[in-house]
């Protein structure tokens, strides 16, 4: 079982950049890839990054990832989502994933509300 714990969520303004974090925890810790999901009011859940956690090999999904930058420390158990130049219809519920993403996300942490507003 894997647990995941992410912060860094708030209130910025349009343009600013955010560093989003996740701690993973559980025994046995293994896991296939972790990543970041965006979640809009109404809107479904979809894949913004992904790191493979063996390798460190890194994926972008959708109209964020110019401004994104997805970073695993593999010895803190922690993967970290550097987003830049946000903007206002980012406002979302941002959540972090674990599991092999091609199968689906077998874990899921709380999520972590963005605001995005002058």
């Amino acid at each position: 079982q894997v647990q995941l714990v992410e912060s860094g969520g708030g209130l910025v303004q349009p343009g600013d950049s955010l560093t989003l974090s996740c701690a993973a925890s559980g025994h046995p810790f293994n896991v296939y890839a972790m990543g970041w999901f965006r979640q809009d009011a109404g809107k479904d859940r979809v894949q913004v990054a992904s790191i493979n956690w063996a390798t460190g090999s890194q994926y972008y999904f959708g109209p964020m990832a110019g401004r994104v930058t997805i970073s695993r420390d593999n010895v803190k158990n922690t993967v970290d989502l550097q987003v830049r130049g946000l903007k206002p219809e980012e406002r979302a519920v941002y959540y972090c994933g674990a599991g092999n993403f091609s199968l689906g996300c077998e874990y899921w942490g709380q999520g972590t509300q963005v605001t995005v507003s002058s």
